[in-house]
């Protein structure tokens, strides 16, 4: 009977484990090699953790330039829409022409983002800040997840979950250095943090040189002839469906998200009355949750498929996300983490799924899901800014309930035996 999943092609059991990017040999398209992996994770965690100075920042920019939610929201807005506009791009045109030193080279913008943002002293500098930093993402996403499965050895859920769990530690960490040293010391601090992006670059010019010499890697197999052994054939219209569906799951993912990344700390202040410390504390738990959800996913997804994965991680989550708006503290503290660790065991799952679905196109994928998912959960986050303060933060969290819902659309996926990939 086949396997209900698009699997990720079989690993040798040789494996590249080095500190450091390794040096000049070319590497074979069986061998993981996790240095180039973890070069990406690190990058990626020190990315995501500058990129979460924004939403941590919210607080200080509500207060000192009389903010209401609808214009919080916009600068989410502001950073999600250059990320959506322009990581499809990236991703389009490197599919076609790579580019294995674009990734130290977008990370410029980030650096001067968060200058401008430590600068900036009126509302339009502040968002155009948030867009610099959007453009750096929307260069790192395509290319470091191409070179992520370029690295895979076959094994891309494992490789796309360790390049996404780094990006997640970033947004982690960035919170908790937010609570104990840019809300004390003030919007300028967020300045020093900029060491970060210039670290990143010196590492990823490594990575870059990596990128070069294996440019073979990034090839996609011949696809076996139509009625071979274990193929399934998808027409174009069937593939485009199958991604329509997907990007309504992350969607729904990214947004939930974002309701919590954007105004999770609002809402516990408002709700329970904790200080802006104990609320940083909190979100960080939070996001630590995602951590271990996305690691756990990816792993998991290679083991028995990516379809189940994602039955799992957006419509099991929906018990959890309805009982939220109704129980204590405690209970809130709780059933976040709960939520953020089977919320984000769906992402690894998405992208190689789809990944998969169109082989060769590692860079269009990547646009797509980071980019314009993310874009979307952007226009969300505004939504439900100004939903915030048209009624109140409570009821954000009871509309946002019922995201999960958009779960049952997995039903409608194809299913794709192991051969296929």
């Amino acid at each position: 009977m086949a396997d209900n999943s698009i699997a990720t092609g079989t690993a040798s059991a040789e494996t590249s484990a080095a500190p450091a990017v390794p040096v000049s040999t070319p590497v074979s398209a069986d061998t993981t090699t996790f240095a180039v992996i973890l070069s990406l994770s690190f990058c990626h965690l020190l990315n995501d953790m500058m990129q979460s100075m924004v939403p941590a920042l919210y607080p200080i920019l509500k207060e000192n330039y009389a903010l209401d939610f609808a214009q919080i929201g916009l600068i989410t807005l502001a950073f999600q829409c250059t990320a959506s506009l322009l990581q499809p791009v990236v991703g389009i045109y490197t599919d076609k022409k790579p580019m294995p030193y674009s990734l130290a080279i977008g990370m410029s913008s980030t650096f001067l983002g968060l200058i401008l943002m430590s600068m900036a002293h009126s509302y339009p500098v502040i968002l155009l800040a948030a867009a610099m930093i959007g453009i750096g993402s929307a260069v790192f996403h395509p290319e470091a997840s191409r070179v992520a499965r370029m690295a895979s050895g076959g094994r891309h859920g494992l490789a796309q979950s360790l390049f996404q769990v780094g990006g997640n530690t970033g947004s982690a960490v960035g919170p908790l250095l937010a609570a104990f040293i840019i809300l004390p010391r003030g919007q300028e601090s967020i300045a020093w943090f900029s060491a970060a992006a210039l670290l990143a670059m010196v590492v990823l010019v490594g990575v870059g040189n990596w990128y070069a010499r294996n440019r073979h890697l990034g090839k996609p197999k011949p696809r076996p002839a139509p009625g071979a052994a274990g193929y399934v054939a998808l027409s174009r219209g069937r593939v485009a469906f199958a991604i329509t569906i997907l990007v309504l799951l992350m969607f729904s993912k990214t947004v939930y998200s974002n309701s919590l990344g954007s105004y999770y700390t609002f809402y516990l202040m408002h709700k329970f009355e904790v200080t802006v410390q104990e609320a940083q504390i909190a979100l960080f738990v939070f996001l630590g949750s995602i951590v271990i959800g996305t690691l756990s996913g990816g792993w998991v997804g290679d083991k028995i498929g990516r379809i189940p994965v994602m039955w799992f991680s957006i419509l099991g989550v929906l018990p959890f996300t309805m009982a939220l708006p109704h129980v204590g503290l405690v209970a809130t503290l709780l059933l976040s983490v709960v939520i953020g660790f089977i919320m984000a065991s769906a992402f690894s799952a998405i992208i190689v799924y789809a990944q998969d679905l169109l082989p060769g196109r590692v860079g269009m994928v990547a646009g797509i899901f980071f980019g314009v998912s993310f874009g979307l959960g952007g226009l969300g986050a505004a939504a439900l800014g100004k939903i915030a303060d048209m009624t109140s933060i409570e009821t954000v969290y009871q509309a946002c309930a019922f995201l999960p819902l958009f779960g049952l659309l997995i039903a409608f996926l194809p299913k794709l035996d192991r051969k296929r990939a």
